[in-house]
């Protein structure tokens, strides 16, 4: 396990697999679970996967953990309340394709956050890189077809997925002002205290007005699937591979979420692979290797 840990684009390349079937997941939960009520169970499953990891931590750094409240609760707010439940909020009325879009904006967005809040700038290759790659994804969800990005339109759900973008943003960003004395499961229990403390209230007003979970195998197979790979081990992942390499470099990972859709879909769906998905994976990959190659000095 600490050879993995020591691996940070394995690590963003296995969190962006959990979270590719984490979209498929949740829009196939839809009608089944709430979306405050899918993040607060999601996030009350991944606790108990946590604790076991982080209690034995806490006497022994409470007094840093209580001092880094103000950078725990924003994370936490940001990147385990705000980012999942306005995310699942958006897949209950928005397509795939335009949620697998607007997902794609996230490393922009990191990249501009970054630069106004750390005043880290990209490198003329490093931007090349995640254009290439942000166009690589625009060639899968139009299909390589521009009519069919000119026939997107924006609703509610996208609105929704606009500001989880924001706030994954946030949160990616936020992670250079944990505190790195605090052990890495510790904090990630923190954040989600911090998450659950506005998810729970949400989901008990989400209930008293009528919206009921339907527990049946499929639904309660989707909630274990979202709480132990997607949530407990994915950002066990991204945080480490974010302290790894950085909030840019690691954000750009998530444009593989469309390529691993592609292969998920040609796996398990026997769907054969378009010109337009070859051609942007190729760019998507390319994009990532510009932003990650290292620099002869």
């Amino acid at each position: 396990m600490r050879r993995l840990l020591d691996r940070p684009y394995l690590l963003l390349v296995l969190t962006v697999l959990f979270w590719s079937g984490n979209m498929v997941a949740g829009r196939g939960l839809r009608e089944a679970v709430p979306p405050f009520s899918l993040a607060a169970i999601r996030w009350s499953i991944a606790l108990l996967l946590t604790l076991p990891f982080a209690l034995p931590q806490l006497r022994r750094q409470w007094g840093t953990l209580r001092a880094s409240w103000p950078a725990l609760l924003l994370l936490g707010l940001a990147g385990i309340c705000c980012y999942n439940a306005f995310a699942y909020l958006a897949l209950s009325t928005t397509t795939a394709t335009n949620a697998a879009l607007l997902n794609a904006f996230i490393p922009i967005c990191t990249v501009a956050i970054s630069w106004v809040f750390l005043g880290k700038r990209l490198t003329g290759a490093e931007a090349l890189g995640v254009f290439v790659s942000f166009f690589g994804v625009l060639l899968i969800v139009a299909r390589g077809s521009p009519a069919v990005l000119a026939s997107l339109s924006l609703n509610t759900g996208d609105l929704w997925m606009l500001l989880a973008v924001l706030f994954w943003a946030l949160y990616t960003v936020g992670l250079a002002w944990r505190p790195a004395d605090v052990d890495p499961m510790l904090a990630l229990a923190a954040f989600i205290v911090c998450g659950l403390l506005a998810l729970i209230p949400a989901a008990v007003v989400e209930h008293a007005s009528g919206l009921e979970i339907s527990f049946t195998p499929t639904s309660i197979a989707g909630m274990l699937y979202i709480g132990v790979f997607p949530s407990f081990l994915g950002y066990i992942f991204y945080n480490r591979g974010i302290a790894l390499v950085g909030a840019n470099k690691g954000a750009l990972f998530l444009h593989l979420m469309p390529v691993f859709g592609t292969v998920l879909a040609a796996v398990f769906l026997g769907e054969r692979p378009a010109w337009f998905h070859l051609a942007g994976i190729v760019m998507i990959f390319c994009g990532i290797f510009l932003n990650t190659r290292r620099r002869r000095s």
